[in-house]
């Protein structure tokens, strides 16, 4: 008795969501062989900006981060273009940011037969873009409800 009232609240959950129409797109590349703290400089520098305008910094930077995190911004306007047909000029960048991936361990000799172990850390990035129209047209419509 108890999963068929639970089965009701799902469907009328996704149905729910089938209502309110997609603003965002996300994309994530993982197991990137760069440390986290060298991407995060670059990932905080297009927080909050258009796509454009994100590009472009991406483009002049001379990072090897920046590289990276170009790759991912273009896969996430992708997927916002062909998956949601979200208009690439209304795009902004809502999220990014940079979790830790495993590390690799590596032994350094040293001198009088010790070692030190180095750690080959990996970056997980992940960028979140959405459409400024969209979103403040559903935000009007909360509103008047």
């Amino acid at each position: 008795m108890a999963h068929a009232k639970r089965s009701v609240f799902h469907r009328e959950r996704k149905e729910r969501m089938a209502e309110t129409p997609v603003t965002e797109a996300r994309a994530t590349a993982k197991y990137l062989r760069i440390s986290p703290k060298k991407v995060r400089s670059v990932v905080n520098s297009i927080r909050g900006v258009k796509v454009d305008r994100a590009m472009d910094t991406l483009d002049f930077s001379p990072k090897k981060g920046a590289a990276l995190v170009k790759k991912v911004l273009d896969s996430a306007v992708a997927n916002a273009i062909n998956n949601f047909e979200l208009d690439a000029d209304n795009l902004y960048v809502k999220e990014t940011y940079v979790n830790e991936g495993p590390r690799m361990k590596r032994v350094w000799p040293r001198g009088r037969g010790r070692a030190d172990i180095l750690y080959k850390r990996m970056a997980h990035i992940t960028v979140v873009v959405e459409d400024r129209s969209k979103s403040a047209e559903e935000k009007d419509e909360s509103e008047t409800r």
